[in-house]
């Protein structure tokens, strides 16, 4: 009796004539038939990926979880609701309009920005530094695709986040200090109908706004196999483009900083809204965040993926 691999003759047959068969035939583009790049690494697929990384669970739980630590500080300290003067921090416990703005206040500095910084910049970077990213091009998902796909999705992520915070501040807002008008430093009352156009506005410009950061830390992500590189270096960008926007010294040379309109967006909360600074804003906006992801599509296009 042999002690080889034993191989039924007739079942090499029926391979032998399925292999013969087959044929593998060649669509319009070059590809093999029935391959169509839209069907790979769809935005379904990605988004349940994203969704069920820890990161994304700690800051979408962070994000939520801030408006209640807001809220026990004031309670711990000692706040009056019934001001009717002062800034944005002293007014935080007038109307709940208020305390939204105030989250969005003392988040707009770090939090914001490192928001987006953290979902744009780690998209790809990620990929490479797990060792996945060539392995995911194999597939064959088209580079371009790769990276549209996970840039909408980072997006998605983004505008969420983004909406979520003023979202759950309204409603803790509601809760302790009441649907009252929101009262702006100047001394303005605006309705809370009104004020909750303002936010809803407000929300819209700070997304806009931060294009500039997402498509920075894309760029930094396509460029780095260190997810931390790239988006700490965005929020590092951040953080000096702010400093420098505070030094008088440099005059008119502020305005061309990415930062300088960020706050622009508490101009709404009044009865006499300038829209100047927020059209500035949104065109700076654009112009970097147009630069940016367009070089982050050509280095990508370009880069030699090893890893």
């Amino acid at each position: 009796m042999s002690e080889g691999v034993h191989t039924d003759p007739h079942a090499l047959d029926e391979l032998s004539d399925v292999a013969s068969a087959e044929h593998a035939g060649v669509g319009a583009d070059g590809a093999v038939e029935g391959y169509a790049a839209r069907r790979t690494l769809r935005l379904g697929v990605e988004l349940r990926r994203q969704l069920k990384r820890r990161r994304t669970q700690f800051l979408l739980g962070f994000v939520a979880l801030l408006p209640f630590i807001l809220v026990i500080a004031f309670e711990a300290g000692q706040s009056n609701p019934n001001r009717r003067s002062g800034g944005f921090v002293d007014l935080a416990t007038a109307s709940a309009p208020n305390f939204v703005v105030l989250a969005l206040f003392v988040s707009g500095t770090f939090l914001l920005p490192m928001i987006v910084a953290l979902f744009f910049g780690d998209t790809i970077a990620s990929e490479a530094s797990w060792s996945s990213l060539k392995y995911l091009l194999a597939v064959p998902v088209p580079r371009q695709r790769v990276l549209r796909q996970k840039a909408i999705v980072s997006g998605l992520l983004s505008a969420f986040a983004l909406v979520l915070l003023p979202l759950v501040s309204l409603g803790v807002g509601v809760l302790w200090y009441g649907a009252g008008d929101a009262i702006s430093p100047t001394g303005d009352a605006v309705s809370f109908g009104d004020s909750l156009l303002a936010i809803a506005l407000s929300t819209v410009y700070i997304i806009l706004q931060l294009a500039w950061v997402a498509g920075l830390a894309l760029a930094l992500s396509v460029s780095t196999d260190a997810p931390l590189g790239a988006v700490g270096g965005a929020v590092l960008v951040a953080i000096l483009s702010q400093i420098l926007d505070q030094i008088t010294a440099l005059e008119g040379l502020r305005n061309y900083l990415p930062t300088h309109y960020a706050f622009s967006w508490m101009d709404l909360i009044s009865t006499d809204v300038d829209w100047t600074n927020l059209a500035s804003g949104m065109l700076s906006a654009v112009l970097y965040g147009t630069v940016f992801f367009l070089y982050a599509g050509r280095r990508f296009a370009r880069k030699d993926i090893t890893s």
